[in-house]
């Protein structure tokens, strides 16, 4: 075992695994901070938070998170121009700055400014890293090597969320984001005496031509139709960092799962007081995903790529339609999981599918603009999932037609898909 992990670790450059520790370290940092931001904004002042309405939340988040989805597609061209170590100062300077600000802002204005800034870099962060992944890697690795940037991605969002935020969050939810702040700032370090840029080719194109490309790819009504019936699961997903932390920790009395845990923890210290809380969510989703995902993708890799990703889609569905059951502490943990585990299943088949459908001449260039789902998922989830929560938690108190619908936003996906495959996909092309 030994001689296999030293033939792993030395199939690989150091540059592969600074660019690992970075990924580990912003995705720590951002999935940190997004595991009880929601809760933390629209939380009274009285009890540390800013006191927001969740309609303000959601207008905030619909900017926000888009822009890391969009952002990729300006600055991958930006990189291939000006070198990726620039590119990469300038998004670990920028998230830092942001997060550090974020800790100190007291208003609407100032919150959502910093979150740009912090937006705004990690935009430019994700191709840096993606893309000297693939300059680091062949044939003989690269399978192994975005598994392991995967797998630090949600190492990062499991840690980050389960050990340093709640025991911050005790002292002030302030310190959470300075946290943050450090988490990306001291990347700057790493990026400047550790970091080297990569062989490429220097693209000199204009960023003219950047959004020509995509206006053309877009004007693909076919392709454009997939995604936008595909981001009816992330309107769904995005509920995880809005709607659901809010019911969790307004509606959902967590105490029985907490009396498992304590009880279990008892058997190493005296008197232990775990809780359950926002931040938790977030965890258990990454570590679902490390512990399973690889088992997941095993057992559906051979299965046709329409049909396995409507089963997944359908998994989300049931697991948010089943926090219309009750306010249940079993309940709540059952639905995450399953609709984590219809997340591992419908995903990776959503990318086979992009390849399947899109014209043999441009598979790399639809590959870049399908995460558009995520522009349409986030903006719609935010804005959605605020007003819903307001109109059925809060005016109505009925969290179950919240859940329904949100479920029945699922079912409508899987529909599409159904009609799309039917209609617009070639017949030697289906799933």
């Amino acid at each position: 075992m030994a001689e296999e992990i030293k033939t792993t670790r030395s199939s690989f450059p150091r540059n592969f695994w600074t660019v690992i520790s970075m990924e580990f370290f912003e995705r720590g940092s951002y999935y940190g901070m997004m595991s009880v931001l929601s809760v933390y904004m629209v939380l009274s002042r009285t009890e540390g938070g800013l006191g927001f309405s969740k309609e303000s939340v959601g207008a905030l988040k619909s900017v926000i998170v888009p822009m890391l989805y969009f952002l990729p597609i300006i600055s991958g061209a930006l990189g291939d121009r000006f070198g990726y170590r620039k590119i990469l100062f300038f998004a670990f300077a920028s998230m830092s700055t942001g997060y550090f600000f974020a800790g100190l802002s007291t208003t609407y204005l100032s919150i959502f400014s910093s979150l740009f800034l912090v937006a705004l870099g990690a935009g430019f962060f994700k191709p840096m890293i993606s893309g000297t992944i693939a300059k680091v890697t062949d044939e003989s690795n690269s399978t192994l090597g975005f598994g392991i940037f995967y797998w630090a991605i949600n190492l990062g969002a499991f840690l980050f969320p389960l050990i340093l935020v709640p025991w911050l969050k005790s002292y002030s939810w302030s310190y959470i984001f300075f946290m943050a702040s450090i988490g990306t700032g001291w990347l700057i370090l790493l990026n400047l005496f550790v970091y080297k840029e990569p062989v490429r080719e220097k693209n000199n194109k204009p960023l003219v031509v950047v959004f020509t490309e995509m206006i053309l790819v877009l004007k693909d009504y076919r392709f454009f139709l997939m995604l936008f019936i595909y981001s009816g699961f992330w309107i769904m997903y995005f509920q995880v960092y809005d709607s659901v932390l809010w019911y969790l920790t307004e509606k959902v009395d967590m105490t029985p799962f907490n009396n498992v845990v304590n009880s279990f923890l008892g058997l190493f210290m005296s008197n232990p007081s775990w809780k359950f809380e926002a931040e938790h969510v977030t965890a258990m989703n990454a570590g679902a995903i490390i512990l399973l995902q690889i088992l997941v993708s095993s057992i559906v890799r051979k299965t046709k790529v329409l049909p396995t990703m409507i089963f997944g889609i359908a998994l989300g569905s049931l697991g948010m339609g089943m926090l219309a059951i009750a306010p249940n502490a079993w309940i709540f943990m059952a639905s995450m999981f399953v609709f984590t585990l219809g997340e591992m299943i419908a995903h990776p088949k959503f990318i086979s599918y992009v390849g399947l459908i899109a014209p043999p001449d441009k598979k790399a260039v639809y590959q870049g603009y399908s995460f558009l789902y995520g522009v349409i998922g986030s903006f719609v989830g935010a804005l959605l999932g605020a007003f819903l929560y307001v109109k059925f938690v809060e005016e109505q108190n009925n969290p179950s037609l919240l859940w329904i619908t949100f479920s029945m936003i699922g079912v409508v996906t899987i529909i599409g898909l159904l009609l799309y495959n039917r209609f617009f996909v070639k017949p030697q092309l289906k799933g």
